[in-house]
């Protein structure tokens, strides 16, 4: 296994963790922001105002997402196995 090899499995990794961690923080960010602006306009500054608002997002973002997210691990998991061997036979 040379450093290209660990390079691109380290790019790789990282971009289906940044693919699968995106509908979750998009949501929760755009939920804060708009419990932002909503605090903002009324003057209400609850800090536990945000909190319930952002996890039943989030809780939603994750049944409507979970199935493809999954499945990103799961096809990620198989094409590391599958290399495997052409990564062994370079040593």
């Amino acid at each position: 296994m040379s450093d290209a090899d660990v390079t691109e499995i380290a790019v790789a990794t990282m971009l289906v963790g940044a693919k699968v961690a995106a509908p979750v923080l998009l949501t929760a960010l755009l939920v804060g922001f708009l419990i932002s602006l909503f605090q903002a306009a009324t003057q209400i500054q609850e800090p536990t105002l945000s909190f319930v608002p952002k996890m039943i997002a989030v809780a939603i973002a994750l049944l409507v997402t979970g199935n493809w997210v999954l499945a990103e691990l799961v096809s990620f998991t198989q094409s590391l196995f599958d290399s495997l061997p052409r990564l062994l036979d370079r040593t």
